[in-house]
């Protein structure tokens, strides 16, 4: 049998402090999400300004990563290679701003962002994921 690490609730909010933290730094209007292994989400939070859309495409970000075990990125850039039929994977969004978080060589959770530029979403989920080294 093996043990696996999840997220505790301190630790989420800690992801979503750093995150929003980078966000407002910035001054991006984003939402920022934080799903478990499964694509559950723990965490959501719209920024004032952010499209209320924003915060369903950060959850399907979340979600396609922690699924995935892989960031979003990778699947955008499959489509834009021209893989395009891609698209049509259930469950999975094409879009930069999902980010997995690993422990230990296991993924256990995702960070999904959106509401700037897909470089810029994946910049402010990785901030979020930094934290928990801190």
């Amino acid at each position: 049998m093996q043990s696996k690490a999840v997220l505790t609730q301190t630790e989420v909010s800690r992801m979503l402090a750093a995150a929003r933290d980078e966000a407002i730094r910035n001054d991006w209007k984003v939402a920022i999400v934080i799903v478990d292994d499964g694509g559950h989400p723990l965490a959501l939070e719209r920024l004032d300004g952010c499209a209320p859309v924003g915060a369903y495409i950060a959850t399907e970000k979340a979600r396609s990563a922690a699924m995935g075990r892989r960031e979003t990125k990778g699947y955008e850039d499959m489509v834009n290679g021209g893989r395009t039929a891609f698209v049509t994977a259930p469950i999975v969004t094409a879009l930069e701003g999902g980010v997995p978080i690993v422990h230990e060589g296991h993924v256990i959770g995702a960070v999904g962002v959106s509401g700037v530029k897909a470089d810029q979403d994946a910049q402010i989920a990785k901030a979020g994921i930094e934290a928990l080294g801190a």
